[in-house]
């Protein structure tokens, strides 16, 4: 469970970082959207190292499935644009991907 979190926080973090300078360059907003952008981006790299993982590509294979279903939440809660069924369907698939190289019986 501790992984799923850390996991998580990370993509908001990640999310979060990015869409600062999203909204500086596409949306107008100030370039001082950037500074916290960036704290939110280094924030993002210190939880992914949290996560118990003997692997590094292995733990961003499986953070990248978490990283597409906390995006479509994103884009949902904070720029108000409700995921399809294909956006639905397509985040599944990412699921069932991550947990298959995260819970892999390994020798």
């Amino acid at each position: 469970m501790k992984t799923f979190i850390y996991f998580f926080l990370a993509a908001i973090a990640e999310i979060s970082g990015c869409f600062s300078f999203w909204a500086w360059q596409r949306m107008g907003k100030s370039a001082w959207w950037t500074l916290p952008g960036t704290l939110s981006l280094l924030l993002f790299a210190w939880l992914l190292i949290l996560v118990e993982s003997n692997i590094a590509g292995r733990a961003y294979a499986v953070y990248g499935g978490i990283y597409i279903c906390s995006s479509l939440l994103w884009s949902w809660i904070v720029e108000k644009s409700m995921p399809d069924k294909w956006d639905i369907s397509g985040a599944l698939v990412c699921l069932l991907g991550a947990a298959m190289i995260l819970m892999a019986p390994r020798s």
